[in-house]
């Protein structure tokens, strides 16, 4: 089991550093989780521990500690049957949040040739398949969410799409990534701020729509976040040849540009309604803030950005370390204000109020992965 002795000294930002930041962060959810170092465990098949398993599959390439990935293999086979049958997953709920955990079974495949990881990996990608779509072929969030993208859901299949495009040999499938990115930037774009409204609902009869454009109304953080962090890690299976691979480092261009607009210049964080910091009950997200450092440093890092965007990102997360980590006696750290969860209906009308009265969670594993992940990129 992962132990902390090797850092408990550190009791402030400013003492000394025997770890980097994304394996501190990794240390300290599993001290928080012993569920995932221990047998059998309790877990689901759910967006978030993908997330999470994904991080470390990542920390995995740059630690020496090869327990990380052994980790990511004992959560796939808990999860996992012979068969390739995934525990507590229904293709017919057409959840495309279902569909983000599949990405760590590419290199499981790869480094086991292990068939129930492909059989798996076919259950998933079969499900995007028969996805519901709007008529344009943008995938439904949900199918109990009729006509209506989330911008949440670039992140839960493009990324995984992509790979297996790339992976299996299917060109098609980079079309199909490309078509669902690009339909999201036509209907959620507002022209005006270049920021990412959080739906849009064709059919235009939801309460939270707008009756002209079919678009909810206001820029949650995190919404933008998936989607940039989408953007990039699609463009790590890409062609460099295919017709859309230009539009898409156009429109992360695009989106970086009004993300620097829209950053704190005071702190260099990001508020939870991006837009409107000023407003009372706002506040600075973390999980957002941490997508979108990691986003912006990714895409410098493998020059789509201009250079000027990795200060943005630095910026970014020197604000997360001063305003949002909290390091303790023991070296654990933790990451505060991330917000729990936001939706469109069911009650949730997509208002400001809304957003900013949805609860706040420490450590939330929609902060605390994407914020392994902007560490790495910085090499923090």
């Amino acid at each position: 089991m992962f132990m902390l002795s090797s850092w408990t000294s550190l009791s402030s930002l400013e003492g000394p550093r025997s770890l980097k930041w994304s394996e501190r962060m990794a240390l300290s959810v599993l001290k928080r989780n012993p569920w995932m170092t221990e047998l059998p465990g309790n877990t689901s098949w759910g967006y978030t521990q993908g997330l999470i398993y994904y991080s470390f599959e990542k920390l995995s390439h740059e630690s020496s500690n090869g327990r990380y990935q052994q980790l990511v293999q004992q959560y796939a086979d808990k999860m996992i049957d012979e068969k390739g049958t995934i525990k507590s997953y229904r293709t017919d709920a057409f959840n495309i949040d279902n569909i983000n955990s599949g990405k760590i079974l590419f290199g499981l495949y790869e480094s086991t040739k292990d068939e129930k990881y492909r059989l798996a990996i076919e259950g998933l990608r079969n499900q995007l398949r028969w996805q519901p779509r709007t008529t344009e072929g943008g995938y439904w969030h949900k199918l109990k969410y009729p006509w209506q993208m989330w911008l949440d859901g670039a992140y839960m299949g493009a990324p995984f799409l992509a790979q297996y495009a790339k992976v299996f040999n299917e060109p098609k499938g980079f079309d199909d990534v490309a078509q669902q990115l690009i339909l999201m930037e036509k209907h959620l774009r507002d022209s005006k701020t270049g920021l990412l409204y959080h739906g849009w609902d064709e059919s235009r009869v939801q309460d939270w729509a707008d009756p002209q454009t079919g678009r909810s109304r206001n820029f949650w953080g995190r919404a933008i976040g998936w989607y940039a962090m989408a953007i990039v890690d699609v463009l790590d299976y890409f062609p460099p040849q295919h017709p859309k691979r230009g539009e898409l480092v156009q429109i992360l261009q695009r989106l970086s540009v009004a993300l620097q607009t829209y950053q704190d210049k005071k702190t260099g964080l990001w508020y939870q309604v991006v837009d409107q910091g000023g407003r009372e009950g706002n506040y600075l997200e973390g999980s957002a803030s941490s997508m979108f450092v990691y986003a912006l440093a990714k895409g410098v890092n493998k020059g789509y950005l201009d250079k000027q965007f990795k200060k943005v990102a630095e910026r970014g997360y020197k604000g997360i370390l001063d305003h949002l980590i909290e390091v303790k006696k023991d070296g654990e750290i933790s990451i505060h204000q991330v917000c729990e969860v936001a939706g469109l209906g069911d009650g949730r009308d997509g208002s400001y109020a809304y957003y900013i009265n949805e609860s706040k969670r420490t450590d939330d594993p929609k902060a605390t992965g994407p914020f392994i992940l902007a560490s790495l990129e910085l090499k923090k």
